[in-house]
């Protein structure tokens, strides 16, 4: 059998430089797509599009991942913007919330990584703190990540995956505040940060506030990646083929 084909969102930048090009670029970290691959998945990329063509985008893939990056807007939880709030990115929030609703209705896996995890707090009805300090990397710099302990709950589906505590490679400003009312914490930082969140029931959802693409632990993406062949497996099918013609 193939291997399941995990969809990843990814920034839409304005203008992003390469060789002798500068051009709006859809853009993404190759940690992303080489984790799920060192998982065992295949990847496609999921640039922001039309809300209203996220299911025909889900019905074509085994999982979804929503990645990293800005932070979600406070509007759509009802908050007022804090000077910290980064710059506002609305058609990744609206794209990659419906790619989400999507995924929920349709049972497939999902994974939220840090604003992934954020956003899926929101779109299940839960808040976000806009500014916390001590998650950002070493103290007087900017894109360094730091790393920190995160220590499961015991009987949630991240701790059947990591039983232990351990260190996360972590860079956020931004946190859960009000938990989702269908969400269970699965997951905190010593300082009672959220780090992680899941569904419960027989959907594989899960959201981690760090960065896995950027360590050596694959055990929460091969989780998702063999949730994804479970479920493909067992509606017979998965990720809609390609008809020859589409094979240019």
């Amino acid at each position: 059998m193939p291997e399941p084909l995990v969809g990843i969102t990814t920034y839409l930048e304005p203008t992003t430089r390469w060789g002798v090009w500068e051009l709006p670029a859809a853009v993404l970290p190759a940690a992303y797509p080489r984790l799920v691959q060192r998982s065992g998945g295949l990847t496609a990329l999921l640039p922001p599009d039309a809300p209203e063509r996220a299911a025909a985008t889900v019905a074509r893939l085994d999982a979804l991942v929503v990645a990293g990056g800005a932070d979600v807007a406070p509007e759509l939880y009802g908050a007022e913007r804090d000077p910290r709030t980064g710059p506002p990115a609305p058609e990744r929030d609206a794209w990659e919330k419906a790619l989400l609703d999507a995924a929920l209705a349709s049972g497939i896996p999902v994974l939220g990584i840090c604003r992934g995890m954020q956003l899926l707090n929101v779109a299940l009805g839960g808040t976000l703190i806009q500014h916390i300090d001590g998650h950002c990397g070493p103290p007087g710099t900017t894109g360094i990540l730091g790393e920190h302990l995160v220590t499961p709950v015991p009987g949630t589906r991240y701790a059947s995956v990591v039983a232990e505590a351990s260190v996360v490679p972590t860079y956020h400003h931004q946190a859960v505040d009000r938990l989702a009312p269908s969400l269970s914490a699965s997951a905190h930082a010593s300082d009672g940060t959220v780090e992680a969140v899941e569904l419960p029931g027989p959907q594989w959802v899960l959201g981690v506030q760090w960065h896995p693409e950027m360590g050596d632990d694959l055990r929460v993406t091969r989780a998702l990646v063999a949730a994804a062949a479970t479920g493909r497996d067992r509606h017979g099918g998965g990720a809609v083929p390609v008809p020859p013609f589409a094979r240019a």
